[in-house]
């Protein structure tokens, strides 16, 4: 099943390679600085938004930019239990989490987010190592960290719950090439560690690799696709690869992200190790929101 997903996921990633010239304008605005000058990068805009749609993109708000991010994930519409009208195509249970992010300067962000799945606060910090150039520099590479703390209350007969059990940590290496105006190609190596599981079947460490592309249809409309494959292990055995597809469309200082997915989680740690089934039976619909902001006085 694995096998097919991934097959799906490549042949919807290479589709999407035949492109016309276009120009970007969302990322003109997130690659402006407080004082509205535009980063002065080599190659700028090869993703829409600061997520590809789960997974974190190479993109990053300049300094001076707040981004406030709204995500939602509604329910499994083709999940075998599940009645498609009573529950309105999914839409009647969500995940939601609300993010913002800023850009402490131009190539380090900060952020924090709040999740409804297992009532979630989380951390991160986004830097940019390297950037693409035209004759010196393929790619652009960042690391991406993110700590997570469940704050639901899960409770064991066998031990108390401390803090520090309920805390997870996120670890990625974005590395992506902006082959012309319209395709974009993104490699995530991830580790997670969490400091308790629940069950056998799950893993402390768990070890994955993110696929992700963007092909740009129309000047302010991309066609994008997500694909993380967990390395095998206990997780892998028992959970699914996440995957994902969907539109990315930007009005200015907006962009609106329509997706497909199997995954109900938001963040990393929710929704590379803990996708719960595949996605021809637990496939959702869902939306994100982004919109900038400059915080300082030009």
């Amino acid at each position: 099943m694995k096998i097919k997903q991934f097959m799906i996921f490549q042949f919807l990633f290479f589709l999407s390679y035949r492109t016309i010239a276009q120009e970007d304008s969302l990322m003109d605005i997130l690659n402006k600085d407080a004082s509205g000058k535009i980063r002065k990068e080599p190659s700028t805009a090869a993703f829409f938004a600061t997520r590809i749609i789960n997974g974190q993109s190479v993109e990053n708000p300049g300094k001076g930019i707040l981004q406030f991010c709204i995500g939602h994930r509604f329910d499994a519409f083709n999940a075998e239990n599940n009645n498609i009208f009573y529950n309105f195509f999914g839409l009647d249970a969500a995940t939601i989490r609300l993010g913002f992010d800023y850009g402490i300067n131009n190539r380090l962000t900060a952020s924090v987010g709040r999740s409804s799945l297992q009532k979630t606060y989380d951390g991160a910090f986004k830097y940019k190592l390297l950037r693409q150039t035209k004759e010196r520099m393929l790619v652009t590479v960042v690391l991406y960290t993110n700590l997570a703390v469940r704050t639901d209350n899960k409770s064991d007969e066998n031990r108390k719950i401390t803090f520090t059990d309920r805390l997870v940590y996120s670890n990625q290496l974005l590395i992506a090439r902006k082959f012309n105006k319209n395709f974009s190609l993104q490699l995530s190596p991830t580790y997670i560690h969490r400091n308790v599981v629940a069950t056998v079947q799950e893993q402390n460490d768990v070890f994955a690799i993110g696929f992700g592309s963007r092909y740009k249809i129309f000047k302010m409309v991309s066609f994008n696709a997500e694909y993380f494959y967990l390395l095998p292990g206990n997780t892998a055995d028992n959970f699914s690869n996440s995957f994902a597809f969907g539109f990315d469309i930007e009005t200015g200082g907006h962009v609106f992200q329509l997706n497909f997915t199997n995954s109900a989680g938001l963040i990393e740690s929710q929704f590379i190790p803990m996708t719960n089934g595949p996605w021809k039976k637990m496939l959702r619909f869902g939306f994100s929101i982004s919109r900038v902001f400059s915080v300082h006085r030009k």
